[in-house]
């Protein structure tokens, strides 16, 4: 059955905005159904004109771009309550492809309707908006450490910060939580090669700080882990939810 917006199991997380009875509602009509996909599903692809957009409601996936080499760079890991296609909804296609890690269920939405959005909701257009500034922040936080940090400082960072994530939608057990990705996938989005990748990993579970074993991220030392990290994981308090 489709997840009345009301009802919506996201809206019970402290991180995500209170919504008054008005703008639950027109997010209801804003919505045009559900989709449930499989690991591997293609969500959005690099030059596609999407009708739809979506919102991550559970599992998780991955953006890139890729090269005419046939190279990677991994951009950011889709978590649930993300907003997905805001590119192709205002630039007219999409600058990179979106791709399901885990089956997945998404909340759909027309994207000729994301112009009554900015017409009528100025708070929900202010939400996308912030949506944006706030990818637009981490990217920037992303290139510095692909520009300026080691092997080490980047995996430290980027695994400290998805942990970080994971914690604010309550998917922490303990110092555990899900990582469903490959080591490619981190080394792809960190700009390093696999080998280097492993042998940083092997580095910093030696030295029990974190470690990622069957599926699952380990943060042994999460106050070591930020020290390595060297920039400070920069998360928002509390965020909106589409």
């Amino acid at each position: 059955m489709v997840t009345n917006c009301t009802h919506c199991p996201l809206r019970k997380l402290d991180i995500f905005e209170s919504l008054t009875a008005d703008s639950i509602s027109f997010l209801q009509r804003f919505k045009s159904g559900e989709l449930k996909v499989d690991a591997g599903t293609p969500l959005l692809m690099e030059g596609s004109n999407s009708p739809q957009l979506f919102t991550a409601l559970k599992g998780m996936g991955v953006r890139y771009k890729l090269l005419p080499n046939g190279r990677r760079q991994v951009v950011n890991f889709v978590l649930p309550g993300d907003f997905v296609g805001l590119q192709a909804g205002v630039m007219g296609e999409m600058k990179h492809s979106v791709e399901a890690t885990t089956p997945m269920v998404l909340c759909v939405f027309d994207r000729s309707e994301l112009w009554t959005l900015f017409k009528t909701q100025p708070e929900r257009a202010f939400d996308l908006t912030w949506a944006a500034a706030m990818e637009e922040h981490f990217l920037g936080e992303a290139l510095t450490s692909i520009g300026q940090m080691s092997a080490m400082e980047r995996i430290a960072w980027g695994l400290v910060r998805f942990h970080g994530r994971c914690e604010n939608l309550g998917l922490i057990d303990g110092t555990k939580c899900p990582f469903p990705y490959r080591q490619q996938d981190l080394a792809d989005a960190l700009g390093l090669s696999l080998v280097h990748t492993n042998k940083t990993l092997m580095k910093l579970r030696d030295r029990q700080i974190l470690s990622i074993n069957d599926g699952i991220l380990q943060i042994m030392d999460i106050e070591e882990a930020k020290t390595v990290a060297l920039l400070p994981i920069d998360l928002p308090g509390r965020r909106p939810l589409i």
